[in-house]
């Protein structure tokens, strides 16, 4: 029997969740469902349903796992715990500092419905998250690094586009290659914001717009360039759609620990990604473990858990016999 999933939000992640269920044949879209008109909403999966999200409450019994594609800074933290009251849920959720209390509300929502809720999916948090957790048990003594990109930062690249006088643009994440290289040979670091990532903007003008005006603002811009050393490059309009008009990105979690009575011995354990599609990637994590999700849930399991609270095996479509033959 296919997992029923649900999708809510149709936007880049909705859209990525679409595809990675066309991939795993275990799994079915059900039901998209929208703010929008319905009608006006085209998906490409034409045996599932489109729908408002008022109506959401008619398909409580017709769907295993709804996936939340929402944005973390206001849909989710109302949205997760909310639908965790009529179905098991996954969410992607990355404002780092808000997840216990996010945890906190959808496990009391969930564990009060007799419901799984799966927050935080994604690469990080998510898959960088798993990889800084298994390399601190295994080498205790050691300091941990996370670089990200080169890639798109959807979050500042919206900065730029607030700033008076920007028609559009796009930031790139760039990790110092020095300062990665330092970490790999074991040398332990201390390095600062600035000496980790660089940022990379790709400006078009609005026309009249002062050029010298808009590079001052964004490079002395707070909490999103202040503190990195920024190049602002302009081009035109056809550039960026011709050259920008992706979302890359990746990055990797390196920790450089020591084994040894005196500590004699340097380690290196590194996991890294490089994606041509953010979205896209993050969209076929969150469906792995919406399967999780469905078995915890059959499991009679209740309550929210993170990826650190999931065996790997719960991921797979395979099952054990096949996982201990082939992958162990």
């Amino acid at each position: 029997m296919s997992i029923k999933i649900g999708i809510l939000g149709y936007g880049n992640l909705g859209r990525g969740v679409e595809c990675a269920i066309k991939q795993n044949d275990d799994m079915e879209l059900a039901a998209v469902f929208t703010r929008r008109d319905p009608a006006s909403v085209s998906i490409l999966t034409k045996e599932a349903a489109v729908a408002n999200v008022a109506d959401i409450a008619d398909w409580k019994d017709k769907i295993d796992v709804l996936i939340l594609c929402g944005g973390s800074a206001t849909d989710l933290p109302v949205q997760t715990p909310e639908y965790a009251k009529m179905f098991n849920v996954v969410d992607s959720f990355d404002t780092h500092a808000r997840i216990p209390e996010h945890f906190a509300n959808v496990d009391a929502s969930a564990k009060a419905a007799g419901k799984v809720g799966i927050i935080s999916v994604g690469w990080d948090p998510g898959m960088f998250s798993l990889n800084r957790m298994y390399a601190n048990a295994i080498l205790p003594k050691g300091v941990d690094y996370t670089f990200w990109g080169k890639g798109v930062s959807q979050g500042h690249s919206d900065a730029i586009r607030r700033v008076e006088g920007v028609k559009n643009g796009k930031q790139y994440t760039v990790p110092v290659d020095a300062a990665v290289a330092a970490v790999r040979s074991g040398e332990n670091p201390e390095l600062t914001t600035r000496q980790k990532h660089t940022r990379e903007c790709y400006v078009v003008l609005e026309e009249g717009a002062d050029a010298a005006k808009v590079e001052e603002t964004i490079k002395t811009m707070p909490n999103y360039f202040a503190d990195y050393d920024t190049t602002v490059n302009f081009i035109t309009e056809e550039e960026l759609i011709a050259n920008h008009s992706g979302i890359p990105h990746g990055g990797m979690v390196i920790r450089s620990g020591k084994t040894g009575w005196d500590n004699e011995h340097n380690h290196i354990i590194e996991y890294s990604l490089k994606l041509d599609s953010n979205p896209e990637f993050t969209s076929s994590v969150i469906v792995a473990y919406a399967r999780a999700a469905y078995r915890l849930a059959n499991e009679g399991q209740t309550g929210c858990k993170t990826v650190f609270d999931i065996a790997p095996a719960y991921l797979s479509a395979q099952s054990g016999e096949y996982l201990r033959a082939h992958l162990l």
